[in-house]
């Protein structure tokens, strides 16, 4: 895994290299085992490699040039069946210097141009430079695994695997572009919705799509659309043969991701994502799987690792786990600065840390990333799915509820039966298009407005209206699954994911986001995910045969971390940072309303660990990329 970056001017002067290694300099944690610049007059471009491989031959290292020097590559990320698109080249005549996959990738695209994306089976981000048509391609994976951002202005693109590293560029302003719009919707999502950033002047380029720029013009097309899961229909194969089927596929995925010529282990919190992941590793792997898990002090309702334990000794692998204490909260301003935006999913703290733990052992570590999104995994889908079936309830009637449970103080726990309530009834009071919102939403519209006085210009709830304009009718379960995977997934889940991992300078892979994965299970009839209340019904039945009942069956249990308990037993984090001259000489929030949310937190009355969380990496924002006159690392 690596990251790269670099710049185009569109008038014709040269890059210099000092430009590129400053920018390179930002991105070192991504690539800490070399790094390196290709200047072509006014191009130049950089990455940092983490040799995952062919790491000991000297062609492969990045960014890297085609035999004959008429393309320049700047690469991050893994091709999966780069041997099998490698293998017609050969036949062809192309003779291979390395058994790289950034360069049989530039071959593939010599070979059909930019469309040939679509063939490839894995995570990347890349600029593409040919010499000859004097044309840079900067392009994306279909499901936004690796990022890519870009700053462009009359006479200049910048672009690089990290914010940090464009603003590290003197042609990019490091100015904040938290509007009223912006801010609700951060304050609604949790994160700022690509291809927008927080930065003045800088957007993520989408996933599947490229960006091409030739003779000063740029332009962004998309090579890959997301398949949209399939309506209930009569099923061609009985459930059986689809489970047989599904299983052949994921068995092919996680053989195709152990590629690698350097240590490799995997992410197992005992869920049954990552325990799929785990058996069908130790099909294909001649020794113990190295496994790694991470648990919890404050809360035992969030602390996973009795069943990692339980995982862990049923498939028998190598397995160390690592126990975390409130003390975490201190890792704020690092979060904050390897995410380079304002960030509100606090289950980034236990993402590093158990990125930290498994780099000490190995390089590259599978996860069980995107089970919940490919198989519908999540509980708020069944929760959407209750609502519809009760829609001749009227909604007043499910506003009053929402009022009495209003009144009810609710507790910190991970399964508290107040909360989930309080979010079940408030969701049925909204409008369909907006219920499912409202169960993944940060702040409900109510708080952004409390919070923002401003937030209401651009519009009554904007990230609720981003939202519900997916819809052309009241969304199905495929609806739902589509636009958690265009929403929830790039935007929130691969970043942390991303950012986390790469900020230990670990490759972390997602088996279940192969578009062969993806494809298999977007045809699979929605009965197939969602049987009554059971979540991801046919990934249970490929696992009968791999996992013991009691881990298949268990309920589902997300990626958290007790912050709600953490918080209330300590608030002098909080509230220095919150309330601090700083924060109230930005006039950006209303600082009763933030008074009021940490007194709420702090009686008892409201769990408000997510969204204090999501406000105090907003000031760490401010604090470590806006006031700064000079950006440091961290």
């Amino acid at each position: 895994m690596c990251g790269l970056c670099g710049v185009l001017y569109f008038d014709g002067r040269p890059v210099t290299a000092e430009e590129v290694e400053a920018m390179n300099r930002m991105i070192v944690h991504r690539g800490p085992d070399s790094g390196g610049v290709i200047l072509d007059g006014a191009v130049g471009l950089g990455n940092r490699r983490l040799a995952i491989l062919d790491p000991l031959t000297p062609a492969a290292a990045l960014p890297m040039r085609s035999a004959d020097e008429r393309y320049a590559l700047a690469y991050n990320g893994e091709i999966y069946n780069h041997p099998d698109l490698r293998a017609p080249l050969e036949s062809a005549g192309v003779r291979f210097r390395t058994t790289s996959d950034a360069e049989t990738l530039i071959e593939h695209l010599r070979g059909g141009g930019i469309q040939r994306l679509a063939d490839c089976q894995g995570m990347f981000a890349f600029a593409l430079w040919d010499t000859q048509t004097r044309t840079l391609l900067l392009a994306r994976d279909r499901m936004g695994e690796k990022p890519l951002y870009y700053y462009q202005d009359a006479g200049v693109l910048v672009f690089a695997s990290e914010i940090k590293a464009l603003l590290a560029h003197p042609a990019v302003p490091r100015e904040s572009a938290l509007d009223a719009r912006r801010l609700a919707l951060y304050l609604g999502f949790g994160c700022i919705p690509a291809p927008e950033t927080a930065f003045r002047g800088i957007s993520m380029l989408p996933p599947g799509c490229f960006l091409r720029a030739v003779e000063g013009r740029v332009g962004i097309e998309r090579y890959a659309a997301l398949p949209r899961p399939a309506d209930a229909g009569a099923p061609a194969l009985s459930d059986a043969e689809q489970t047989a089927q599904l299983r052949q596929v994921l068995d092919d995925a996680i053989k195709r991701t152990l590629i690698s010529d350097v240590p490799l282990g995997a992410f197992l919190s005992g869920g049954i994502d990552s325990s799929v992941v785990v058996a069908l590793m130790r099909r294909h792997s001649s020794a113990a799987v190295k496994t790694f898990s991470i648990g919890f002090t404050g809360d035992a309702s969030f602390d996973e690792t009795p069943y990692a334990k339980r995982a862990a000794e049923y498939l028998g692998t190598d397995h160390t786990a690592f126990i975390v204490e409130p003390q975490a909260l201190d890792l704020l301003p690092k979060l904050v600065w390897h995410h380079d935006q304002p960030f509100g999913d606090s289950s980034a703290i236990p993402t590093y840390l158990v990125s930290k733990l498994t780099r000490q052992h190995v390089t590259v570590a599978l996860t069980g990333d995107g089970g919940d999104e490919v198989f519908g995994g999540y509980e708020r889908f069944y929760a959407a799915e209750m609502i519809r079936r009760l829609g001749v309830i009227p909604r007043p009637v499910w506003r009053a509820a929402a009022g009495v449970f209003n009144a009810i103080p609710e507790g910190t726990g991970y399964y508290n039966l107040i909360k989930r309530a309080r979010r079940f009834v408030r969701g049925a009071a909204q409008d369909p298009a907006l219920s499912y919102f409202d169960f993944v939403r940060l702040f409900s519209a109510d708080q952004v407005a409390a919070l923002s006085r401003q937030a209401r210009a651009g519009g009554a709830d904007p990230a609720g209206q981003m939202f519900a304009r997916r819809f052309e009718r009241p969304p199905s379960l495929p609806d739902l699954l589509l636009a958690n995977m265009m929403t929830y997934l790039p935007d929130d889940l691969l970043i942390k994911t991303d950012r986390s991992s790469m900020a230990a300078s670990l490759e972390a892979r997602a088996p279940f986001l192969l578009p062969s994965v993806v494809e298999a299970a977007a045809a699979l009839r929605p009965q197939l995910k969602l049987r009554g209340s059971v979540t991801k019904w046919i990934l249970r039945q490929v696992a009968r045969d791999l996992l013991p009942a009691d881990l298949i069956d268990r309920p589902k249990h997300g990626f958290g971390v007790p912050l709600g308990a953490w918080l209330r037993s300590d608030m002098s984090l909080v509230r220095e940072t919150l309330l601090s001259r700083e924060a109230r000489g930005r006039g950006l929030l209303n600082l009763t309303a933030v008074e009021a949310l940490i007194d709420e937190h702090v009686s008892g009355r409201r769990d408000h660990g997510q969204r204090l969380w999501g406000l105090l990496t907003l000031e760490g924002w401010h604090r470590l990329f806006i006031d700064p006159a000079r950006l440091e690392p961290q």
